[in-house]
């Protein structure tokens, strides 16, 4: 539950980037090491260095300034376009490391196996198999809270892989995003 409270936050912070004034704000480098956590377990961006204002009138940028290798969209890293969508992207990648404990830059990510990639074949097949085993040790509780946990984080992915589509039309938007993360937070406290 404080994993997908974080992630919210963060979801909430780039609404606000994106819809919350007039100049829509594109992060460029979203990554676990620019979301500081406060005293109270509140997250927030940081670190706006490669920012990019957006004018209003057009929906995509392009830059030659590259941010982090695992987290950028494959439009941002081949032909240097960024908009909204590419931190959809951004945060869709940083979603699967928070509940799999896998950097996207993880030794085990190799000859064309990547997070990405490893969740959306282990989501069919063996969801266990990716989740942080830490989320799911819990002895006390009932199979069926357990199955609840287990759909709710499914879920969870579900989301993260419509963020990281290849074509940035395909991906999610900021609000349906937050709007999907917060019935799901909702299920889970009711399990």
């Amino acid at each position: 539950m404080q994993r997908l409270k974080i992630m919210i936050d963060v979801a909430c912070a780039l609404q606000y980037l994106h819809n919350g004034s007039s100049t829509p704000v594109v992060h460029c480098d979203l990554k676990p090491s620019n979301i500081l956590i406060d005293e109270d377990m509140v997250a927030r961006v940081t670190d706006f260095s490669i920012a990019k204002l957006m004018n209003p009138e057009e929906s995509i940028a392009y830059t030659r300034t590259l941010a982090t290798f695992g987290y950028v969209a494959p439009e941002y890293g081949s032909e240097g376009i960024v908009s909204t969508r590419s931190d959809i992207y951004s945060y869709g990648i940083m979603l699967m490391e928070v509940f799999t404990r896998r950097k996207p830059s993880d030794e085990m990510f190799h000859g064309g196996l990547s997070l990405k990639s490893w969740v959306s074949e282990c989501m069919a097949s063996n969801l266990i198999k990716v989740i942080d085993a830490k989320l799911l040790k819990s002895s006390s509780q009932s199979r069926k809270d357990f199955e609840e946990e287990l759909n709710c984080i499914s879920s969870v992915m579900d989301v993260a892989l419509s963020c990281t589509n290849d074509s940035p039309r395909d991906r999610k938007n900021i609000d349906d995003v937050l709007a999907t993360l917060n019935k799901i937070q909702h299920r889970l406290s009711l399990a």
